[in-house]
Parts: C-alpha cells; sequence; structure tokens
C-alpha cells in the first residue's frame, strides 16, 4: 500500500460516510501531503502502515519551524484523523500518534465590523454597472443571515422562500438550515433577480444559481474574498476584512442587541453551542445584563 493510493481512499471516506464539506475535505488533504512531502525530501521510503512514531514526532518538529501553533495543532489532529482511519480499517494496531501533543492554543477571537463600518463598505460599491449591484447584494446577504462564503456563492433560486421570510442554506457537510432573512436583503434580491440576473445567460449546470458571474457560471470563493478586500482598501479600513468577517459580526450584533444564544447557534448552523460562545467573549457586558435582567432576586431590596 502505497501513500496516494490510501490517501485518496481516505478522502474518498470522509466524503461519502463522513459527508465533509469539499474545503474541510481539502484541508485534510493538503495536510497529508506536507507528511508525504516531508517523507520524499527526506528519503524515507516507508509506507503508511509501517511509519513510526518516532517518524511522525521528527515531521512535526521540522514543520514547527516553519507554521504557526494553530496551524501545527491543526496538522497534528488531521494526521490523527487518517490513522484513526486506518486503525478503523484494520490496516495498522496502532495510532502512530496517539502520543503527540498538540500545541495550547489561545481562543482567537473574531474580527468584527460594527454596523456602521459594514455600511461604509455597502456605500463604497460602485453601482454604476451589473457587477456592483450583484456584489451589494451579495454583501447584504451575507450580513442579513451570517451565512459563510461557500454557503452564499451556492445559494440557489429554488433557496428562497421569501413568502415565509426564509432562506434555505447548505452548511458543513451538507447539513440543511433554514434562515430567517429580514425584508430589506429580501428587496436587494429581488431586484438583483428581476433586474440584473436576467442579463446573464446562466451556463448548464448553473441555471438555478443565484449569483453569477458575467460568463454565467457561479462565483469563486476567491472572488467574494477579492470584492470584500477592494472595498475596505477604498474606505481606508483600518483592518482585514473577510466573509467570515461578516458573520462574526452578524453574529456579535444580534447578541448585543439580545439575541439568544441558541438561536443564533442555529442560525449560523454551529453543531455545539461552545463554539457559538465565542462571541459572548467579544461583549462581555452581554453577561453583566443577563444577570441584571434575568435573576430571580434581581429586584430584592437590600
Amino acid at each position: 500500500m502505497n501513500w496516494q493510493s490510501i490517501l485518496k481512499e481516505y478522502l474518498t471516506f470522509l466524503n461519502i460516510e463522513r459527508g465533509l464539506s469539499k474545503n474541510t475535505i481539502d484541508s485534510y488533504g493538503r495536510d497529508l501531503k506536507k507528511l508525504i512531502l516531508y517523507l520524499d525530501e527526506k528519503e524515507i521510503n516507508i509506507s503508511p502502515v509501517k511509519i513510526s512514531e518516532t517518524t511522525i514526532q521528527e515531521f512535526v518538529y521540522e514543520i514547527a519551524k516553519k507554521i504557526s501553533s494553530r496551524s501545527q495543532a491543526r496538522v497534528i489532529s488531521g494526521l490523527r484523523s487518517f490513522f484513526d482511519y486506518m486503525v478503523f480499517e484494520d490496516y495498522r494496531k496502532t495510532n502512530p500518534t496517539d502520543l503527540l501533543e498538540i500545541p495550547k492554543i489561545g481562543r482567537k477571537l473574531p474580527d468584527t465590523l460594527s454596523d456602521k463600518k459594514i455600511g461604509k463598505l455597502i456605500a463604497a460599491i460602485d453601482l454604476s454597472h451589473p457587477q456592483g449591484e450583484r456584489n451589494r447584494t451579495i454583501i447584504e446577504t451575507m450580513y442579513a443571515c451570517g451565512l459563510r462564503v461557500s454557503e452564499v456563492i451556492n445559494l440557489k433560486l429554488s433557496d428562497l422562500f421569501f413568502n415565509e421570510g426564509f432562506i434555505r442554506v447548505l452548511g458543513k457537510g451538507n447539513k440543511q438550515r433554514y434562515v430567517p432573512i429580514y425584508r430589506k436583503a429580501q428587496k436587494y434580491i429581488d431586484f438583483y433577480i428581476d433586474q440584473i440576473r436576467p442579463h446573464i445567460e446562466p451556463q448548464k449546470g448553473y441555471e438555478d444559481t443565484l449569483f453569477l458571474n458575467r460568463r454565467g457560471k457561479g462565483l469563486t470563493r476567491q472572488m467574494v474574498f477579492i470584492i470584500l478586500k477592494n472595498l475596505a482598501i477604498k474606505i481606508n479600513l483600518d483592518k482585514k476584512v473577510s466573509p467570515h468577517t461578516l458573520r462574526h459580526s452578524f453574529a456579535t450584533e444580534l447578541l448585543k442587541h439580545g439575541a439568544d444564544l441558541r438561536a443564533i447557534q442555529q442560525m449560523l448552523g454551529h453543531e455545539s453551542i461552545t463554539t457559538t460562545e465565542v462571541y459572548v467573549h467579544l461583549d462581555r457586558s452581554y453577561l453583566k445584563d443577563v444577570v441584571e435582567n434575568f435573576h430571580p432576586r434581581k429586584n430584592l431590596k437590600d
């Protein structure tokens, strides 16, 4: 058994059996390829069945010189998952990564923008060309619903349920969820569908895709990153902006205005409430307000 064949088999398992997203699978693949490249460079001719704990440790030590603790943790986690699969399939008896220590990393608080700054970003869009109207609609939709970039570029016309005030979103692991969308964002989408999209001929397979590029295909993740980056430069924004910034800002603003954490979890599509709790750390006054407003003894006199 060689590395390439087992890697292909493993990635297929992640796709079919675990239902992970393409981006997650690609990330696992990249990290495993780092190990394969290391073995090639060191001229270590050893199969995935025979590779030892020592060799894995030496690889991790080598990459630790080049990448952050967070990236190291991700690589080790990916290797552990890969060798767990090999044990599960009876290719190996033991997992050589079991004793590897994952670097301790602090919780990275997400970047956010205020509603006012997001308004400035949107106001900076050049609406004199059709792509401007499309770009405004994309940003309004992402901020309105807290969508991931992969979710917004994969939105379908058939995912819009405006009579009910919801859109259907295909999230990580191909899990569907329904997210409420406010009327202003609906109006932008309706305008784009009625006035802009009809002038683009969708290519085969993209007839139901909501947001199209000039050639009638779906947008790429990179294109959305570039749109936001250029707008941030245009208004001299003092921080990096990504599609995830809009998602984080959506959650943070909802929390600040009293939204329930469980409701935010459902809208974001977080599997665990722990993931959503990071937003509490952005605004600790939320915790104080919860106690003052909801504690059963708050109205007792001294």
